[in-house]
């Protein structure tokens, strides 16, 4: 049982060294991280077992000043190492069960799911600290999730 509270400890420990200029680019708003063009929610529930939904918006919803354009979009969940353990799915909409990575979406509100399940094996992913990283057009948003077993 020391192990997750041990990864919070280093999850808390790195963020004290995120640089400031990059942590005045990110503005935070209840439970969502905004940055020009895109948001990234807390995920739900939280902490969860074994499955999660992760809100985040692509452009700038609900104006969305460029209607047309297409954003490339991931979103991947590391552990604390940080080794790659998933790539949620896009719920709901056109692009409903395609996996978050490298996938083009047009400036909207969408959620993103994990069923719990590790790339590669599809075992159920071990109670512990859980970093998600958003990319939209090369800009990133991380956040973190904890799973209990």
């Amino acid at each position: 049982m020391k192990r997750p509270w041990a990864a919070l400890g280093l999850v808390l420990a790195l963020s004290v060294f995120m640089p400031q200029a990059l942590a005045a680019q990110i503005q935070e708003t209840g439970s969502r991280l905004r940055k020009p063009g895109m948001s990234l929610g807390q995920n739900f529930p939280n902490p969860f077992n074994p499955e999660t939904k992760f809100p985040f918006s692509v452009g700038d919803p609900p104006t969305c000043p460029d209607q047309g354009k297409q954003h490339r979009v991931s979103l991947k969940i590391y552990n604390v190492l940080p080794q790659l353990v998933a790539i949620p799915v896009v719920q709901g909409g056109n692009n409903a069960g395609q996996p978050l990575n490298n996938l083009l979406l047009q400036c909207g509100e969408y959620v993103a799911y994990w069923d719990g399940k590790m790339i590669g094996t599809g075992r159920e992913a071990a109670s512990g600290v859980y970093l998600y990283r958003l990319e939209v057009d090369g800009k990133t948003l991380l956040n973190k999730g904890i799973s209990v077993k």
